[in-house]
């Protein structure tokens, strides 16, 4: 488990968020398929969510992730990704 957690949404033409299935994220965060190491401490844990690592760049994460999305045929043309860091509040 790491400790950030990782929003993955697509958003539609119409600006409506729609949690990416885990099955997308977890073809991106394969290695073999990306072939970029600063993704591996990635893990997908739900529809929407990934867990990552603080070496991870989302300024790097939501590019590659929506290239490759794209060229999987995932996103549509007029859609977009949105990569957020979940804040959690501790009580």
């Amino acid at each position: 488990m790491f400790v950030r957690r990782i929003s993955i949404q697509r958003i539609d033409s119409t600006g409506t968020a729609h949690r990416c299935p885990i099955r997308w994220i977890d073809n991106f965060a394969m290695r073999n398929f990306t072939n970029d190491a600063v993704f591996d401490d990635t893990l997908p844990t739900a529809d929407g969510l990934l867990e990552a690592g603080h070496h991870v760049p989302l300024d790097r994460l939501q590019p590659a992730m929506e290239d490759w999305f794209r060229r999987k045929g995932y996103l549509k043309p007029d859609e977009r990704l949105a990569v957020d860091e979940i804040i959690a509040a501790i009580l």
